[in-house]
C-alpha cells in the first residue's frame, strides 16, 4: 500500500506578502519613495545613529549600515557557490566582466561631468557627479543574481561577477573614486578623495566584503538542517531590509527636497541617473557582441555591468557627506532605473 508524499508546509502571510511583492518590485520600491514623501519623520529617525545599551556600555548603531549588512548577507546567503566551477573552464566572460566594471566608469562619469559644466547649479554639478562617482564605485549588485535567474541568463558568469567584484572591492572603491574625484569642484573634491584613501577600503571591507562573505561561508558550511530555515528567511529579509533602507534613504533626500523644492535639481538628477543607467548597459551589451559571447553569458555581462550596489553608496554617501542629503536624489533614482532597464534585459532574452 503506497503512502501519498507529505504536502510541504503552507507559506506563512509574511512569505506569501514577499512573494506578491516581489513579483511588483516596481511598485513596492515606488510604494517605499511615495511613504518617505508623505511621512518622513520615522526614516530621519533611523538614519540617526543610536546608542544601543549593553552590560559593558553603549554601542553605536547606525541603521542604514545594519540594514545594507542584513540585505548583502541574505544576499550572499542564496548564492550558488558550487555552480561556479565551469567558469574556471572558460574564464572569458568574467574576466571581460570584471575589466568593464573597472573600466566603464572611467569611461561614465567624465562625459557626464563635461555635460554637466554648462548646468546653472553653483558647483557645475559637482554634487551630482559625486553622487554618481559613489554609485560606479560599488561593486556588482548581489540582488543581480536574481534577474539572471528570471531571464534564463548565465547564473554561474552572475554568481563570479558578483563575487569577484565584491573580493575586489576594497581596492577598487578607493581606486575608482580616487581617479574621478578630481573631475569635481568645490569642496566635493577635498571630500571624495579623502573617503576614497581613509573611509574607502574600511568600508568595502566591513560594509560590503563582510557581510557578503559572511552569508557565502554560511551557505558553504552549515549543515543542511540549520541552513534550510536561514535559505527559507534570506530572500524575505533581503527584501524587507532593501525596501526599509530604500525608505530610510528617501526619507533624507525627498524629505528635505519637498522642504524646500528644487525642480531643476530633480530634473538634473533624473536625467544623469537615466545617462549613466543607458550607457553602462550598453556599454554591456556592446562588449558582450564584440566577444561573440553566447546570448545567455552576454546577458549575465550586461546585467553586471549595469547593476550596481546603490544601496551601498547611498549609506557611503550618508556616511561621507551627511549635510547633503539632496545628492541621495541620483542613487535613489539609480536603483530604480537599473532594476527597469534589468527587467528589459530579461524580457529581450526570455523572447530571444
Amino acid at each position: 500500500m503506497s503512502h501519498a508524499a507529505p504536502r510541504p508546509p503552507a507559506p506563512s502571510p509574511v512569505a506569501r506578502l514577499t512573494g506578491w511583492l516581489r513579483r511588483r518590485l516596481g511598485w513596492a520600491v515606488t510604494t517605499a519613495y511615495l511613504t518617505a514623501v508623505a511621512l518622513p519623520g520615522p526614516g530621519l529617525w533611523l538614519r540617526h545613529t543610536h546608542a544601543v545599551p549593553l552590560p559593558t556600555g553603549y554601542l553605536p548603531l547606525s541603521v542604514p549600515s545594519a540594514l545594507l549588512s542584513l540585505v548583502l548577507f541574505s544576499a550572499g546567503l542564496q548564492v550558488p557557490v558550487r555552480d561556479l566551477g565551469r567558469l574556471l573552464r572558460r574564464p572569458l566572460a568574467l574576466l571581460a566582466g570584471l575589466a568593464l566594471h573597472l573600466i566603464a566608469p572611467l569611461l561614465v562619469v567624465p562625459a557626464v561631468a563635461l555635460a554637466l559644466r554648462g548646468s546653472p547649479d553653483t558647483d557645475g554639478g559637482s554634487g551630482i557627479v559625486a553622487a554618481v562617482i559613489t554609485i560606479v564605485a560599488m561593486p556588482v549588485a548581489a540582488g543581480a543574481t536574481v534577474w539572471t535567474g528570471k531571464g534564463d541568463a548565465d547564473q554561474p558568469v552572475m554568481v563570479g561577477l558578483v563575487l569577484a567584484s565584491t573580493l575586489l572591492s576594497p581596492f577598487t572603491i578607493p581606486l575608482t573614486m580616487g581617479a574621478l574625484s578630481p573631475l569635481l569642484g568645490g569642496n566635493y573634491a577635498g571630500t571624495l578623495d579623502r573617503a576614497a584613501h581613509s573611509l574607502g577600503p574600511g568600508f568595502a571591507l566591513t560594509a560590503v566584503l563582510l557581510p557578503c562573505g559572511a552569508g557565502i561561508l554560511c551557505r558553504l558550511l552549515l549543515p543542511p538542517h540549520p541552513l534550510r530555515p536561514l535559505l527559507y528567511a534570506a530572500p524575505m529579509a533581503a527584501l524587507w531590509g532593501s525596501l526599509l533602507l530604500t525608505y530610510v534613504n528617501a526619507s533624507g533626500a525627498l524629505g528635505s527636497f519637498f522642504r524646500q523644492p528644487r525642480p531643476l535639481l530633480l530634473a538634473a538628477a533624473l536625467t544623469v541617473a537615466a545617462a549613466v543607467c543607458a550607457l553602462s548597459f550598453t556599454l554591456g551589451r556592446i562588449t558582450a557582441r564584440l566577444l561573440r559571447l553566447e546570448p545567455s553569458t552576454g546577458s549575465s555581462l550586461t546585467l553586471a555591468c549595469g547593476m550596481n550596489n546603490s544601496s551601498a553608496s547611498a549609506v557611503l554617501i550618508t556616511t561621507t557627506l551627511p549635510d547633503k542629503p539632496q545628492l541621495l536624489l541620483p542613487v535613489l533614482a539609480y536603483g530604480l532605473l537599473q532594476k527597469l532597464a534589468a527587467s528589459r534585459v530579461v524580457r529581450q532574452r526570455a523572447h530571444g
